[in-house]
């Protein structure tokens, strides 16, 4: 994978900043970030919310899907149609790393798989996100 910078943007923005995300790989063919889990990403029970998973499933595989269309000469334009992730093992602090894997990149959409693990590379989260691909075409 291509560590270099694109010009989708290689600084976290927006919810990502918020929740303080960072992109260690940005490529069409998978991308890596990670957060250092705290009280910000806590639920009431003080583990991380399952939302924050959510997120960087959401956003890993937005950023991959939208780079693959750039690197193919495309307008790197992706809107997510369906996110579902599951949540596997609670924590409560620590790295969490999210990475990307295309399962199917296509003319109008794409799937991605996008596997959160812990310090210790335990399975945390895996999400899906199905993504539609547009074309810059006024709607």
């Amino acid at each position: 994978m291509a560590d270099e910078p694109l010009s989708i943007g290689t600084e976290p923005s927006g919810l990502d900043a918020t929740l303080g995300f960072e992109y260690q790989t940005m490529s069409g063919d998978g991308s890596v970030a990670t957060f250092d889990a705290g009280s910000v990403h806590h639920q009431p029970d003080g583990i991380v919310h399952g939302g924050t998973y959510c997120a960087l499933v959401e956003s890993l595989a937005s950023v991959s899907a939208a780079m693959w269309l750039q690197e193919k000469g495309l307008p790197p334009t992706v809107v997510g149609v369906n996110n579902s992730t599951d949540f596997l093992k609670s924590v409560r602090s620590g790295v969490v790393t999210g990475r990307a894997v295309p399962i199917h990149r296509g003319r109008s959409s794409q799937l991605w798989q996008v596997d959160v693990t812990d310090a210790d590379d335990r399975l945390l989260a895996q999400g899906r996100v199905r993504l539609q691909n547009l074309d810059g075409r006024p709607s």
